[in-house]
């Protein structure tokens, strides 16, 4: 079961509170920090900013083709000339054992960046090192979200 992460109260007057410029830019220097193999989990809701994360990770990762939401494919690779990047997009999956379909423990074993949105559909699949992220909106000002990198995410 996922639970949304707690906001700080004073979230909004730190550096967790970002506008849609300051999560891009954020994505990108994380993109051109991340070393394969890496699993990322980027969850949040609808509209939080996950695929606009993943268009700015990989760009700092140096992914030169547009990178869209594989709502409806699951899987986009991209080529970069430090890895091959995987987008997984598993919001349309029902149940975990899905993920056989898309070739999973494949994905998941290559030496390659791979970037899940709503990793929970997943559930215990996702590999325990894999770096988790949280995208929320921040209450009262939609214009910024609240971004957990690392660590423990409830």
């Amino acid at each position: 079961m996922s639970h949304d992460p707690i906001v700080p109260p004073l979230a909004a007057k730190g550096h967790l509170a970002l506008t849609e410029a300051e999560l891009v830019d954020w994505g990108e220097r994380f993109g051109r920090v991340a070393s394969p193999p890496l699993v990322v989990a980027i969850s949040g809701e609808l509209g939080a900013g996950k695929t606009t994360l993943v268009q700015a990770i990989c760009r700092g990762y140096g992914v030169k083709e547009d990178v869209t939401s594989p709502t409806f494919a699951l899987v986009h690779r991209y080529d970069s000339p430090r890895s091959a990047v995987y987008h997984l997009d598993l919001y349309r999956l029902k149940v975990a054992a899905e993920l056989q379909n898309i070739g999973w423990d494949d994905l998941i074993g290559e030496d390659a960046l791979v970037l899940i949105e709503w990793p929970e559909r997943a559930a215990e699949r996702v590999p325990h090192d894999h770096v988790p992220i949280s995208l929320q909106h921040l209450p009262g000002d939609e214009s910024r979200r609240v971004l957990y990198a690392g660590g423990h995410v409830l």
